[in-house]
């Protein structure tokens, strides 16, 4: 992974510096990023940033795929056929909605 971006240095880390927080001199093994410190707690702000960043992008999909079940459920074909294509669908759509939420779950 790489290093802050300038966004993230103008979003996440002037502010923090700001705030009061205390830069240390070492840096995250993960980005690189410098670590901080505040209110006794040791974090890399580019990482949280990061993570919290995926998190929402998550929920926006697993919006997006609810609405899309909620379409399909509303308009259930007759012809069995048509209604187990249908139904497979839906189950994909579960099982992508389940995935989703295991990734939140452990960010």
């Amino acid at each position: 992974m790489k290093g802050p971006t300038e966004e993230e240095i103008r979003k996440v880390i002037m502010p923090l510096m700001l705030s009061g927080a205390k830069m240390l001199d070492r840096h995250c093994p993960k980005c690189g990023s410098p670590l901080f410190e505040k209110d006794g707690r040791v974090f890399c702000p580019v990482c949280e940033y990061r993570a919290k960043q995926r998190r929402e992008k998550a929920r926006g999909l697993e919006d997006v795929l609810l609405q899309k079940l909620n379409e399909l459920a509303l308009d259930l074909p007759d012809d069995p056929e048509e209604l187990e294509k249908r139904l497979s669908v839906m189950e994909r759509i579960i099982d992508l909605i389940e995935k989703y939420r295991r990734l939140e779950g452990s960010t």
